[in-house]
């Protein structure tokens, strides 16, 4: 009787031990969901939607898109941070995510240890953008009226700490001009300020733009790429016009840092997939998103000591206990 119960209790070990292993290799076997940190329109949530579209397909099971804005991504990062470490929750995560360490010196999380990375899906550069009426042509002309009158353009951004916020204050600082920021909680009314003359510039990529830029509403300056787009419109690099501005937003997926490692290999493997295929390679081009020629997930650390290390490049940002800081803090006149 007693060697039966001790079977009996092995065997219940073994199947115990064994159970997460062969759930593991079910994966995925539910919905998976995929938090965004900006809202719906925007370029990260363009993207985000296209690769949620062909992962479903690979994977075999529904993924959405959950927009969770605000704090300049500290939100949507620390939901999928708390969240269960199973696959489940991932973080369509842009450059942006790399400095929350550096702008919030008391995260309950570690932007860079806590999280693990499945994909770097690609990366987009800025496009400088104004509205006609500004009466700037080029990107010299812009330059020399924001040095003629300092601190008088202002430029929005999609909230203290994004990428677009990193790529105006970069510029300002590669083309020693005075701007003054403007976050937005929500990211379309960029564009109606643009319009509007409420605000006079935009470093953002093409994605969120294009159709204004097409039809002749909004103009691009420059492109702060190394070579200069050629399709779907025609922009020339900020480096040819006399700004050594060359900046660009990666886009990348990223699991709670705890995830086993057979869910994050099966992950990667299907997420990389989507980003070779003919149907989606076309559609990210035309948005301004350049697919990544590897599969390196290490761009949330390369991005954090880039910012950490650099005085030079950390002056240009606020720094304070929260995400938005006092507006004395930032050199580019961050206005709240």
């Amino acid at each position: 009787m007693k060697l039966v119960k001790l079977l009996a209790a092995a065997l219940a070990a073994f199947v115990a031990v064994c159970a997460p292993a062969g759930a593991q290799s079910e994966y995925p076997a539910r919905t998976i969901t995929i938090v965004v940190p900006l809202t719906p329109g925007t370029t990260i949530d363009i993207l985000a939607r296209l690769f949620a579209d062909k992962l479903a397909r690979k994977f075999g099971q529904q993924v959405v898109v959950l927009n969770r804005p605000g704090a300049g991504g500290l939100i949507a990062a620390q939901a999928v941070a708390n969240s269960a470490a199973d696959g489940y929750t991932v973080l369509f995560a842009n450059s942006g995510h790399a400095i929350l360490g550096t702008l919030n010196k008391n995260l309950p999380f570690d932007p860079v240890a806590d999280f693990a990375g499945v994909a770097l899906v690609g990366d987009a550069p800025s496009i400088v953008t104004v509205a006609p009426a500004l009466g700037a042509k080029d990107l010299r002309d812009f330059v020399e009226l924001a040095k003629a009158k300092p601190g008088t353009v202002n430029y929005g951004s999609a909230g203290i700490g994004t990428a677009t916020h990193l790529a105006g204050a970069y510029f300002a600082l590669k083309s020693g001009t005075d701007l003054v920021h403007v976050p937005y909680t929500v990211s379309s009314a960029i564009i109606a300020d643009l319009l509007g003359g409420r605000i006079q510039a935009s470093f953002v990529p093409a994605a969120f733009v294009l159709p204004l830029l097409q039809d002749g509403r909004l103009r691009a300056l420059a492109v702060s790429a190394t070579e200069p787009l050629t399709d779907p419109i025609p922009v020339a690099t900020a480096a040819s016009q006399g700004v050594d501005y060359h900046n660009a937003t990666w886009y990348g997926i990223l699991a709670p840092g705890k995830t086993p490692k057979p869910v994050l290999r099966s992950s990667t493997t299907r997420c990389r997939k989507p980003a070779r295929t003919p149907s989606c390679r076309p559609r990210s081009a035309c948005r301004g998103s350049i697919r990544a020629t590897s599969g390196s997930t290490n761009s949330t650390r390369t991005s954090a000591e880039t910012w950490c290390a650099s005085p030079r490049s950390c002056r240009a940002l606020p720094t304070s206990g929260s995400a938005s800081g006092p507006a004395d803090a930032c050199p580019h006149r961050c206005v709240r």
